[in-house]
Order: C-alpha cells, then structure tokens, then sequence
C-alpha cells in the first residue's frame, strides 16, 4: 500500500484540509477534530484500502489504520500546508482559528463530561438501595432496624450530598479549583443554612433569601458552579501571585454562596422542579405514546450523544419525585439491541457471524450495547431497524403497565433489575416481560426481515491470494511461516472477553483477536519473547513482535490517549529486546479511572491472518506471566 496515497485519499474524505481543525493519532488510528463531520465521506473511507475502519466518538472523527498510522499520519500532515495543532504535529502552527463549536454539541459535552465521572458513586449508591430494596420485599430485612437505618443511610448518601459530588465534577470540567467548588456546595447545603431558609423570612445583608432546599438537587449547583469559574478565574487575573491563595478562594466564596443563595440557587431550583414536573405530566398524560417514542429511538440517542442530555432530567427526577421512568425504556432499547443480534445469529448461514451475533447479543442483554449495535445490527442495517422497533414495542409495554426505576443504574440490563424494585413487586414483573418483549420482538422481526450477508456460506479455501492491505501490513513477510504463538499475561487482573470492550475497533475485532484484561494492579510486562516495535508518545499503547513472528498490541485503557502521556511511565523505548516478564510500562490506574478513563486493556495479536484461531487458556483472573491465549497457526 503505497501511504503517501492512502494519506492523500484521507485528506480529501475528510472534507479537505480546511475541514480539519486539529488531527493526531494514537497507536491505531487518526483522530480528527472535524469543523463539519458532515463534510467527511464516511462510507468510501470505509472502502478505502488502507482504511480497517471509521468511526465517531466523543466529537472525535477517528480513521482506523493499524500498525501503519505514524507513517500515514506523517505522510498527511506533509500533504498539508499548515501543520495541524495536534499533540503529534510537527509544528505548534494552527490551520486557523479556533473551531467554533454547536452550542448543543457544547451542552452535550458539558453534561457528559459532569455526570459520567460521577456515575460509579451514585450507581453504586443506588445498588445499596435497591438491595435494601429486595430485603424489605422479601421481608428478610425490618425497616425499622438499626441495619436498615445504616444500609439505606449509605444508599441515599451519595443522593443527600449529590450538590458536592457534582460541584467537584463541574468545576474539573470547567478547568476550576474542585475544592471551592465543593466549599460552595457545602456551604448552601450547611445544617443552619438549611434550618434558616426552612424558616422561610431570611435576608442577608438586607436582601430576601428565597426559601429553598438544596439537598440531592442538580440544577442550582450546576449554574452555581459555571457562574464561579467566572468569578474564580476574574478573581485571579487581578490578584498577586504571592496572594491568590488567600484572596481568590475567599472572594469567590464570598461572592458566590450568598449570589447562589439570593438568586442562583431558587432559580435553578425552579428550573429543576420543572422540568421534572414536565417529564412527570408527559408520562402522567401521554405514557404509551412517550414510551413507543422513547423506547423506540434511545438506541439512536446513544449514538448521536444526545443521551447525555437525559441525565440531568433522570437524576432529578430520581432526587424529586424517588423514581424515573427513562432508565425503563433505556432497559427495554438495550435488550432489544440484544435480540436483534440473537435474530442474526439464528439466521445467519455464516459461523463466525453466528458466534459474533450470539456473544454480542447476551453482552446488550447484559447493558453493554455497543458490540452488538456497531459490530452486527448497524453493519446488516435491517437489525437494527428491528431492535427500534423491538425497543418501541417493550417501550409501550412499559407504558401501559406505568413501570418505574426506583435507582440510577450504570447499565440498563438484566444484573441490573434490581432498580426497578419497588413497594410492589410487580413494578419488577412488568420489566422483565418488558425486557423479554424486547428482546422476542426484535429477534422474530430480524428473522423475518433478514438481511445481506456479504459471504452467506464460507468457502473452503481460497480461490485467489488476496490483495495485501494496510490491515494486514507487518513487519514479518507474508511468505514467513507462523508457528504457534503462547502469549503470556502482561498485567495482573481479571480476564474479559474482547466484545466487553467499549471501543468497536477493538469489540468488533477489526483491529484482530484475543482478549481484555481489567487491570487489578499498574504494570504492564512483556506477554512474548521478542522486541518493542513502536511505544506511542502518550504511553498508552505499546506494539511488539515475538521472535516467530506474531505482532501484538497492548492498549491500556480506551481513550487514554487524551491523558497525553499523564499518569503512565514507560520502562523501555522501541527497538529493545525483551522477554516474557520484563517490565514494559507502569501506570496509575487510580488516577486514570478518576479522570473518567476505563483501564481495560486489550491484549491482541494484529497479524491474524497468518494464525488460523485464538484458544483461551480458559482462566477468568490472572497474573503476570500467566498464559493468556495461544495464536494456533
């Protein structure tokens, strides 16, 4: 593949250069920051020989080269007359001003970027709640007793003091200090504060304080918080040095904590209790027709972004009104996500997309939809027409039947049924036949609608050598003979199956074949007998190549690139020599998982296509050096 072309190609699919606002690349793929992903010519990149796939993710436009991407990436920036303001560019020079983003896109981004970091403490929380839940139903557990006084206090704790949790969220998302944040909140939700407003005639410095209660709220720390960036960083442009921790925490909290109380604060809570009240009076007035169109298109909302959008509007009604009724109808998306892949693997003729389509569908049914969406109902495009309408059917259903979540759960599928316990159990009963509507409905319409396989019946040997691609570039000869490849644990954690992996390069396989391992521990050794062929700039991902051949990648976490390097300490550089155990990298894994990053690694051998299958060496936990999977050649 000649990759001063492929580069050429890229450039001009993705709009051209006046479409690119910044580009970089990680160890796989370019990632472009689009002025207009509309512009870019998404289905003949896909075509594009060079090109092992494409695909949006977080405002990102990323083209997924392989091994090959420094030198595609090089070649590209060479065929522009400005080098980009990418981390990887040559040069700091922009292609021009800065990319003016859509407000909605921005607000998505802004809601993202608040409550996603936040999600593992008021899930958690809500877990607590609904097995405190469970106990009281079975009557395992009096709700008089000191127990359940103690298990739902750590249940509604995260709740009480949500106001702190998403003051120290917003703040880091806002580029301000965390803790004035968190003092901010802390200060409005104080036990006098509270008992003071409760009162209902207070003033401060002669002005009326409206009464409101600010505990388990959203909306009021939220504007709060953006109006204290302001203030934090004006405050800070004008002190000293030698002053600004002294000066800038106390102005701004001065300013702030009684603004919020006068003004901020009652209005964000006007704002919350309506829209809350709103999402109340539609489901009260409207159900089924909400619920068909809800269940109906949230697998769309997922892909577009657009569900960040809904967070605030379920945490508030979880805060307000003690149920929500989205997560219902995410539940009911998300498993007819999972039935229209099961529809592909009961018609497919074809035994590697029957394994796909089956292990992709129980991971949907599971809440993680993303490998059965990308990876087998968007590609056949039927499916996935008959997983909406799966979702709208279940969605109706639970209309009808009025189901409720009573917790915030971090995925809507079945290990998470828990959320829909309530006073009666039969809010419990109705989502599960809502569940399984979905998944019967979307299966039986995948069925009968069917879909185009691009090789129905496998071949039983090839008719012609297939043309050498950048998917299948290596650094070892096509004509070298593959031997079996033991590859051995790099890190010590819990083994996961590819298609757990949030990221469809590596879900979907296009990137080859092994496994993910949860990391329990911060260091990565050598899983091979070989050399480290390329380390990238960030430290995220290392590529090796054993000494018979097979070529590997090791990507720690997904995403992690956007850490630029922070928090991961390389211990070796390209082009050294290692053996099985020899330390490759050491990361925090603590840190990287509280910037909002998942560590799960993948562990993959890129040259698949000189091994004919990956056997497991069957095991669910690990340690380093412990076989992980053979390359059977």
């Amino acid at each position: 593949m000649d990759k001063q072309q492929l580069s050429k190609d890229i450039l001009k699919l993705v709009g051209g250069e006046e479409n690119i606002d910044q580009v970089t690349h990680c160890m796989t793929r370019l990632r472009f920051n689009l002025n207009d992903n509309k512009k870019a010519d998404k289905a003949t990149l896909k075509n594009t020989p060079g090109v092992m796939g494409v695909m949006e993710n977080g405002g990102q436009f990323q083209v997924i080269i392989g091994n090959d991407v420094p030198v595609v990436y090089n070649a590209l920036v060479g065929n522009m007359s400005k080098s980009p303001n990418g981390d990887n560019a040559s040069s700091g020079a922009s292609t021009g001003e800065k990319k003016k983003r859509n407000p909605i896109s921005a607000l998505f981004d802004f809601i993202s970027g608040i409550f996603t970091p936040i999600l593992p403490a008021i899930t958690g929380a809500g877990m607590i709640k609904g097995i405190v839940a469970i106990l009281v139903a079975l009557e395992w557990l009096s709700d008089t007793s000191s127990t359940y006084i103690i298990l739902s206090a750590i249940g509604d704790g995260a709740f009480y003091f949500l106001p702190i949790i998403l003051a120290i969220s917003a703040a880091r998302k806002l580029g301000s200090n965390m803790y004035i944040g968190a003092a901010l909140a802390a200060g409005i939700m104080h036990p006098t504060i509270t008992a003071l407003l409760a009162q209902g005639d207070s003033t401060f410095a002669g002005i009326k304080v409206i009464a409101a209660t600010y505990s388990s709220t959203v909306i009021p720390i939220i504007l709060a918080i953006w109006i204290a960036s302001y203030v934090e960083k004006a405050v800070d442009r004008i002190t000293h040095a030698s002053l600004k921790l002294l000066v800038v925490p106390t102005v701004t909290l001065l300013i702030m904590v009684p603004l919020t109380l006068m003004t901020v604060g009652p209005l964000g809570t006007v704002l919350g209790n309506g829209l809350s009240g709103g999402i109340s009076w539609l489901f009260d007035n409207m159900s089924i027709f909400a619920s068909i169109l809800i269940g109906g298109t949230m697998s769309l909302l997922i892909i577009t972004g657009m569900h960040y959008a809904l967070l605030p509007i379920v945490v508030g009604s979880m805060t307000t009104l003690g149920y929500d009724f989205i997560i219902p109808l995410m539940f009911a998306a998300n498993l007819a996500q999972g039935g229209a892949a099961f529809g592909v693997g009961l018609r497919s003729k074809n035994s590697k997309t029957k394994s796909l389509a089956y292990s992709t569908g129980l991971t949907a049914v599971m809440g993680i939809t993303e490998p059965a969406m990308y990876g087998i109902n968007m590609k056949f495009k039927k499916p996935f027409i008959a997983a909406l309408t799966g979702g709208a059917i279940a969605g109706g259903f639970m209309g009808i039947f009025n189901v409720k979540s009573y917790v915030i759960t971090g995925l809507a599928g079945l290990p998470s049924v828990a959320a829909f316990i309530s006073p009666a159990i039969s809010t419990l009963l109705y989502a599960l036949a809502g569940g399984l509507i979905a998944i019967v409905a979307a299966a039986v319409l995948t069925y009968i609608l069917g879909f185009q396989e691009e090789n129905a019946t496998e071949p039983a040997a090839p008719v012609a050598e297939p043309a050498k691609s950048a998917a299948t570039t290596s650094v070892v000869t096509e004509e070298t003979k593959a031997q079996d490849e033991q590859v051995f644990s790099p890190i010590t954690g819990e083994v996961k199956p590819l298609s757990e992996v949030p990221d469809p390069a590596f879900s979907e396989e296009i990137m080859g074949k092994g496994f993910a391992i949860q990391p329990s521990e911060g260091r990565v050794v050598s899983p091979i007998n070989g050399t480290v062929f390329s380390l990238s700039k960030s430290g995220h991902a290392i590529g090796l190549v054993s000494d018979t051949g097979a070529e590997m990648l090791i990507h720690i976490g997904i995403d992690t690139v956007k850490l630029k390097g922070q928090f991961f300490s390389p211990k070796v550089q390209a082009g050294v020599k290692v053996a099985v155990g020899d330390v490759l990298m050491e990361f925090d894994r603590e840190e990287i998982e509280k910037a909002g990053y998942t560590t799960i690694t993948p562990v993959i051998i890129t040259n698949m296509h000189q091994y004919e299958s990956i056997e497991s060496a069957g095991r669910t936990t690990i340690k380093e050096k412990d076989l992980l999977f053979t390359a059977k050649a």
